[in-house]
């Protein structure tokens, strides 16, 4: 199983908690609406100090990430032990090794601006309008 949590579970992990999301659309107390970003925590909302800026919520975004890695984890694991065991071709490793890369790297482009504000958890309190499924490549 360590094999395959390196090999399949994390980057299975990573393209996902990349790719798909879910957006919250909410009326902060005593601020404006705003639509965060997150599964199953939002982590992440647009700065309110300067345009193009974000605020990151640090242990929402550790949660989420956990949660993520455990889903594929417990996915990954029951298919292994209950069903068929998995092989994981040479191809397909070095396929899903620089997609996560290459997402790893876009992260990490717009996490290092300066201009966001970090937050070890969001101490606001909120009202959920609407929520929906947010895709990296559209919304809802």
């Amino acid at each position: 199983m360590k094999q395959l949590t390196w090999k399949l579970v994390l980057p299975l992990t990573i393209l996902s908690f990349v790719m798909i999301t879910k957006s919250w659309y909410v009326a902060f107390i005593d601020g404006p609406h705003e639509v965060l970003k997150g599964f199953p925590f939002p982590y992440v909302c647009r700065g309110w100090h300067t345009s193009m800026s974000l605020q990151i919520y640090v242990l929402e975004f550790i949660a989420d990430i956990l949660t993520y890695f455990i889903f594929w984890f417990l996915v990954i694991f029951s298919i292994r032990r209950f069903i068929v065991p998995i092989h994981i071709s040479k191809i397909l490793f070095r396929a899903l090794l620089v997609l996560s890369v290459l997402a790893l790297i876009g992260v990490g482009f717009i996490l290092a601006d300066p201009n966001h504000i970090y937050k070890l958890h969001r101490k606001d309190e909120i009202v959920i309008e609407k929520t929906g499924v947010s895709l990296i490549w559209g919304e809802e």
